[in-house]
């Protein structure tokens, strides 16, 4: 099983793929300069407890890295993920 974790900025979103299909996405308000609010994830129930939903969140942290962004974590998943990998807790701003 391979995954596949893209940001679709039509969308406001960033998405997974697993072997080409669409397999969840965590959303986004529109980028205030260099910080995104993440609100909401989402993973397909047919990918349900495979690692979809953490393979997501972790290609979507290490791209805010990257480019050198910040996130707001109000999606409750997220910020779950945050503070069980204290390794992505730089990336994290107060809300704006």
């Amino acid at each position: 099983m391979s995954f596949l974790v893209e940001d679709d900025p039509a969308k406001h979103r960033f998405e997974i793929l697993v072997d080409d299909a669409l397999a969840g996405f965590i959303a986004y308000l529109p980028p205030r300069g260099a910080v995104l609010v993440f609100t909401h994830a989402e993973v397909e129930d047919r990918f349900q407890n495979m690692g979809v939903g953490s393979a997501l969140i972790r290609g979507t942290l290490d791209q805010i890295r990257e480019r050198g962004d910040r996130v707001v974590p109000k999606c409750s998943f997220m910020a779950a993920f945050i503070e069980r990998h204290p390794e992505y807790a730089d990336l994290v701003v107060p809300e704006p």
